[in-house]
């Protein structure tokens, strides 16, 4: 059994604060640069196995390639460099791609990875009146606009006849959305992987339902655009080598959970619960997107211009990257 309850209060709240402040990122626009590939990523996954290895700068270091990184709490503000040409390459969720492609980012979708439903999900406090998502009608619901988490949030309130019009949504970054949460100030939070596991971890709070069954979990790597362009080989040979990292690391899962907790920070307890989530595979990295992913996501574009939230229509294939067959 995971002591799952023992990381709880100051304890965690601390932790997210320290998952939370985006690298700062000096300049933008650079020209591409095959000396140097700049890299965006947040505190899970197989990138971040991938930065706690040096396995990218091993893979590189005979091309005279220096690796450098910057930490992001979520994808939004990671797409906001990437597109601007602050970063060339990192990962996210479903919905930031599409604020990014709106706001005109070069940005290119070059690969998907493997998430699981249950690590995502709108937990409220442990002694609530809010017992089912129509409850949530009229209450105050945290979630990061332009994340993942807002996709969920629209699914799973649609699925008791809500919209986001029958809430008070707060939008606020998953530090400032935990301390809202424990201090009261939302009814709910709505969040993911692995701040939804650092939270769910604490005897105050209750899951009210994951993702399963409401939203799939389609998670992409991205580069920039123009970097993409001159440096085609460097970004099929970091997809491989991420690919690799995974596979290696979803086999060896009692080896992955101390390494993973080391680089992130995440208590090894509650890193194993993220890794073990029904349909987790740190292994499951692929490029180019696939068919399957682009209809879902053009689907998501569609759905949000319907809803007002994007400010224009996309099309998607517009931004998926084909490599030259060599």
């Amino acid at each position: 059994m995971i002591a799952r309850r023992q990381f709880t209060g100051r304890a965690a709240a601390a932790l997210v604060a320290g998952l939370a402040a985006p690298a700062l990122l000096a300049g933008s626009g650079r020209a591409a640069d095959a000396r140097t590939l700049r890299i965006g990523w947040q505190k899970n996954g197989v990138l971040a196995l991938a930065k706690s290895q040096g396995a990218l700068e091993k893979r590189f270091a005979d091309k005279g390639i220096e690796i450098t990184w910057a930490e992001f709490s979520s994808g939004p503000p990671l797409l906001e460099a990437l597109g601007a040409g602050a970063l060339d390459f990192g990962p996210t969720g479903d919905v930031p791609p599409l604020f990014a492609q709106a706001a005109g980012g070069d940005l290119l979708y070059v690969g998907t990875y493997a998430g699981s439903p249950a690590g995502s999900g709108i937990l409220v406090h442990k002694d609530s009146d809010i017992r089912t998502i129509a409850d949530l009608k009229g209450r105050r619901l945290a979630f990061k606009r332009g994340s993942s988490a807002h996709n969920f949030t629209v699914k799973a309130l649609r699925t008791a006849g809500l919209t986001t019009a029958d809430i008070e949504p707060a939008d606020l970054a998953p530090p400032d959305a935990l301390a809202a949460f424990r201090s009261g100030s939302v009814d709910a939070w709505t969040i993911w992987d692995p701040y939804f596991a650092v939270a769910e971890a604490d005897p105050a709070a209750r899951v009210l339902t994951t993702a399963e069954g409401i939203v799939p979990a389609w998670s992409y790597f991205l580069a920039n655009g123009s970097f993409t362009a001159a440096n085609p080989d460097l970004v099929v040979d970091t997809l491989d080598e991420l690919a690799a990292v995974g596979r290696a690391a979803q086999g060896d899962l009692d080896a992955t959970v101390p390494a993973l907790s080391k680089i992130t920070g995440v208590p090894e307890a509650i890193t194993r619960v993220t890794l073990t989530r029904k349909g987790a595979d740190l292994g499951r990295v692929d490029g180019p997107v696939s068919i399957e992913a682009q209809v879902y996501q053009q689907a998501l574009a569609d759905e949000f211009h319907d809803l007002g939230i994007l400010p224009k229509k996309l099309n998607i294939q517009e931004i998926v990257w084909q490599p030259k067959a060599s």
